[in-house]
């Protein structure tokens, strides 16, 4: 294990969240000195077995004053805060919001770090910033490619800003800037109970409530590529410490499966007898989001280690444990 962490003054926003609890809990892992900050209604739970060795401080990241009293002595920014996208119901219906919501924050946040100094800094982006024309398994040169899915335009479009921007203040001010365009992430922790929760958790939760039968959006036969918690979480570190040249890396698994077997693979790891039925008013999304990392392997070393089958296993495990 790289010791490039150890002994670091790193703030992680979005810190207290799904992704986020998991990266904090690796760079505890690796020596860092983490700063995490979370409003005053953030439940902090999954921060539990790392908290005596953390710094908890409340703040909301739209406040610039109380961003740059934060932001001093910090060397490394982890920017995990976003809003919360969701699945393409919940999305369809918050184009405008999930747009500033995870532009206002981020402004302030990457601004503030530029002018205390900050060694890097990380963007978090997303694989939504991919269009329909881009190729099969889709290659970090076509992140700008025509315009974002329109099921997910609000928070593509975002995500692509954000991009922009890193790379503007890296040619403007010389700041140190790495991308990571992430994968759907899914596994212990994930958003099992909300509305916007994603096509896994979603799939889950409405299994062992006893949905049948299991309504499906789409044809089913849209493919996903998805990335395990833990792998997510190492992915951005890596990119981090190794890649900060404000060009993208994608960081995905090379697992790809379609919507329809995805639902089938659930209710089979399930234990129930579901029959599933395909809801073909509603739109099915990107056609195929499949994860090219063969250039996240050649900068960073970076490839996923969690099998689907084994990383659904353990995410119902995890949902039966805290449902």
């Amino acid at each position: 294990m790289s010791d490039f962490y150890e002994g670091k003054k790193v703030l992680v926003t979005g810190g207290a969240g799904f992704i986020g609890s998991h990266v904090v809990e690796m760079l505890v892992e690796r020596g860092a000195r983490i700063t995490v900050p979370v409003r005053s209604t953030t439940k902090t739970n999954f921060l539990d077995s790392v908290r005596d060795r953390i710094s908890l401080v409340e703040a909301d990241l739209r406040d610039r004053p109380r961003v740059d009293e934060i932001m001093k002595g910090q060397e490394i920014v982890f920017n995990l805060a976003a809003a919360k996208g969701g699945g393409i119901a919940h999305s369809m219906k918050h184009h405008g919001s999930l747009f500033r919501d995870n532009m206002q924050p981020f402004l302030q946040v990457l601004d503030s770090a530029r002018e205390a100094g900050v060694e890097r800094f990380l963007v978090v982006s997303s694989a939504c910033v991919y269009s329909r024309d881009a190729s099969n398994h889709a290659l970090e040169s076509e992140g700008f490619l025509g315009t974002p899915e329109a099921a997910n335009a609000g928070y593509g479009w975002s995500k692509r800003m954000e991009e922009y921007m890193g790379q503007a203040y890296a040619e403007e001010f010389g700041m140190k800037i790495a991308i990571a365009r992430t994968y759907n992430g899914y596994g212990p922790r994930d958003d099992f109970f909300a509305e916007y929760s994603h096509v896994i958790p979603g799939l889950i939760k409405r299994i062992f409530e006893g949905e049948n039968p299991l309504v499906v959006w789409g044809t089913g036969t849209q493919t996903r590529s998805f990335v395990y918690a833990t792998d997510f979480a190492r992915g951005v570190l890596d990119v981090c410490e190794k890649y900060a040249v404000a060009d993208p890396l994608n960081i995905g698994s090379d697992e790809e499966i379609s919507i329809a077997d995805l639902a089938r693979l659930l209710i089979e790891l399930s234990g129930k007898n579901v029959e599933v039925k395909f809801d073909t008013s509603k739109p099915d999304g990107p056609l195929r989001r499949s994860a090219d990392t063969t250039k996240a392997f050649e900068k960073t070393g970076f490839r996923s280690q969690m099998p689907l089958r084994e990383g659904l296993k353990k995410s119902i495990e995890w949902y039966q444990a805290h449902k």
